[in-house]
């Protein structure tokens, strides 16, 4: 295969299920009505954005995707990679073009890399010590390769759901519970907190697992992925490592870092319209597609040149997502023309 293009998507899917399964708390899910609006709207989105590969989050049924794949009339267009996704849990899952996939293979990674620890004893003496102990992803890394081209290297593909903003449950603690009086006035700070401790250090987890496969090789790599953080936070400065973005003729590119599709867009556009998530009427960026040097213009190793950026987002002003069966991300497509430097 010799693929002159290649478009990668990201596509937080909102809680698919089958009709009646538990989602979370919610012991009835889905009634057969919302099922059957979510299935046609999402069939809808994935016919037109027309992907190579489109990284998907919150899924829980594998039975549900291919369920929209055939209402979309794509059952023979895509490998599925769903294979944990029975209906308990939220798996990150992907759809493969047919022909792509490397060994019809994929992995989901659960646990960090036993090298990272996050300990210290303190800059100076002013600093208290910190010690986090955590061990794995909220939400497992979806890993599998691609292979666009029989005269080029496979790329890595990563589709990942990093911890949410949302303050953390501290309520159920048992620490809470022993003095709620103490701890009811400041339950939103703490859980907050301990969302955003777990989601940097998924991210650091991720960025090591990166860092492992990128420094020294020529391997590209592609991060799909609701990161459930904006373009210049700190969880995406940790996964990116903040590569510097060139201008000109100048020519260059970093051995280990992610380039955001959205600065490679930003560089293109008069103006950043760009959002995927409303919360409070406050537009955000939470969904990101993040690719190696390989995939930078002005990367001296450039094998694909970026070719546009759209995001289908219009759903997100829809008051109840149950009743459309739409999603309450935007879904985001990124276009690739084979051009090596």
């Amino acid at each position: 295969m010799d693929r002159t293009t290649l478009s990668l998507a990201t596509f937080n899917l909102l809680n698919l299920n089958l009709p009646g399964l538990p989602i979370y708390s919610d012991t009835d899910g889905w009634t057969q009505e919302q099922y059957d609006a979510k299935v046609r709207w999402t069939a809808a989105v994935l016919a037109r954005l027309d992907a190579d590969v489109v990284g998907l989050e919150e899924l829980w049924h594998a039975d549900a995707l291919h369920a929209v794949l055939g209402a979309a009339g794509l059952t023979d267009t895509y490998d599925v990679l769903a294979t944990p996704a029975d209906g308990t849990r939220i798996v990150c899952a992907a759809l493969v073009r047919r022909g792509l996939l490397v060994d019809g293979s994929a992995e989901w990674v659960q646990h960090f890399p036993p090298e990272l620890v996050l300990r210290s004893s303190g800059e100076d003496r002013q600093t208290p010590e910190i010690d986090v102990r955590i061990d794995g992803f909220s939400r497992p890394v979806l890993r599998f390769e691609i292979a666009p081209r029989d005269d080029g290297p496979a790329v890595l593909v990563h589709v990942c759901h990093l911890k949410s903003k949302a303050p953390a449950p501290v309520y159920r603690e048992d620490w809470y519970r022993a003095d709620p009086d103490t701890y009811s006035r400041h339950r939103t700070a703490l859980g907050s907190a301990v969302s955003t401790v777990r989601r940097t250090a998924e991210a650091t987890a991720l960025r090591m697992m990166l860092t492992d496969v990128m420094k020294g090789t020529r391997t590209p790599v592609v991060v799909l992925g609701d990161l459930n953080d904006g373009q210049h936070s700190n969880t995406l400065n940790i996964v990116t490592e903040q590569p510097r973005y060139l201008v000109g003729i100048s020519t260059g590119g970093s051995d280990v870092a992610l380039y955001t599709a959205q600065t490679l867009q930003e560089y293109r556009d008069t103006r950043d319209v760009y959002y995927t998530h409303v919360h409070e009427d406050l537009r955000e960026s939470l969904d990101h597609v993040l690719v190696s040097e390989e995939f930078y213009d002005h990367g001296r190793r450039r094998v694909w040149l970026f070719d546009g950026l759209a995001i289908v987002n219009d759903h997100l002003d829809d008051a109840d997502h149950k009743a459309t069966g739409t999603s309450d991300h935007g879904v985001v497509v990124v276009r690739f023309r084979y051009r090596p430097a």
